[in-house]
């Protein structure tokens, strides 16, 4: 058994996800679900360790022998970016032994509507300066959408777009813009060197693959602050959970600071989860935040806890609540009812929605 032969079984299944744990079936994520390949051997820690060495070079090799954990990406599909898309990894050890996560990326990147997203996120690429996040759980398309709205500038405007990723995710086609891919140990040492010298490399759009602390969150809303349309991705399961975090994140003393910060560049939040959907196939239910006065003045005044009435009420500007996402999509049949109590934040709002 070969480790293209099981990124080719993750391909051929649609499954988003390919896990290699030792004592174990090959693991595909299908829609959602984990999936045994028990058509296959059991995984033995000497097999998994051969197939994670044989993608890796001498000095990757060396940096996960070393650090115990790495993450990476390889091209699928032959070609130097691949011409099917690629593998974003993460190799691991547990319980004293080697296993490896493998996230698929196609390398065709859709387009908001062929995500099935909400028609306000055409507004967020078109913006010419500001922080846009795209938040949730692991695993519910974030990098997806982000690349979709940094592909719609690369296709339609003539910019300089960075992207500073761990590691570089989707590869972006020919467009009208010039993009620069930076990568964690290939093209830059650190978040904090790449973030101070992005600023003299002449960008119109950044994108930061994530932010971790307090040093990327305060280099992304300056970057912001100083004329530039940022773009980047938080694990949080709200838009207010989603600024909350940012301004906890930093020390007591800095946070009514970052709060005047934030609430000057923050433009737009996409909230979003990955649902299974009665027919197969998972669709996105999203919550949208739009940056407008009124959301300005509750960050700046720390009344955070206001921002969900606030989006529940302001439709008419193209805001979206999870719970009205949920119910449209039960209306439309996508889902079931039980399905979006699972994962609605006021199931009282969602049922009042839908009587």
């Amino acid at each position: 058994m070969d480790i293209r032969d099981l990124l080719d079984l993750t391909v051929k299944n649609n499954a988003s996800d390919l896990h290699l744990m030792p004592e174990n079936f090959p693991i595909l994520r299908i829609d959602g679900e984990l999936v045994e390949v028990s058509s296959l051997p059991s995984l033995t820690k000497e097999l998994v360790e051969e197939m994670i060495f044989s993608i890796l070079s001498k000095e990757q090799k060396d940096i996960f022998l070393a650090n115990k954990e790495y993450d990476f990406s390889i091209p699928y599909g032959g070609g130097v970016y691949g011409d099917l898309g690629r593998f974003r990894i993460n190799a691991y050890f547990q319980r004293g032994v080697m296993a490896a996560a493998f996230r698929f990326l196609p390398k065709d990147i859709k387009s908001i509507e062929e995500l099935n997203l909400p028609k306000i996120c055409h507004s967020f690429p078109n913006l010419r300066q500001g922080l846009i996040l795209v938040t949730g759980p692991t695993g519910q398309g974030k990098s997806t959408t982000l690349a979709s709205m940094v592909n719609e500038i690369n296709m339609n405007r003539p910019s300089h777009i960075i992207t500073i990723e761990d590691p570089i995710e989707y590869v972006y086609p020919k467009g009208k813009s010039i993009i620069s891919q930076r990568e964690m140990q290939t093209d830059t040492n650190s978040w904090n060197l790449a973030l101070r010298s992005v600023l003299r490399e002449d960008p119109d759009v950044v994108l930061i693959g994530e932010m971790r602390d307090a040093d990327t969150m305060s280099a992304a809303m300056t970057i912001a602050e100083t004329g530039h349309l940022v773009f980047s991705t938080l694990h949080t399961n709200s838009a207010s959970q989603s600024i909350d975090r940012i301004i906890d994140t930093f020390q007591e003393q800095q946070q009514n600071q970052i709060r005047i910060q934030l609430s000057f560049v923050l433009k737009g939040i996409v909230s979003q989860r990955l649902i299974t959907q009665i027919t197969g196939g998972r669709v996105p239910a999203v919550e949208v935040l739009i940056g407008n006065n009124a959301i300005s003045s509750n960050i700046r005044d720390g009344k955070t806890h206001l921002i969900d009435s606030i989006i529940q009420t302001s439709s008419d500007i193209g805001m979206i609540s999870l719970d009205t996402s949920l119910a449209q999509l039960v209306m439309k049949g996508n889902i079931s009812l039980e399905t979006a109590k699972q994962y609605s934040l006021h199931v009282d709002e969602l049922l009042r929605l839908l009587s």
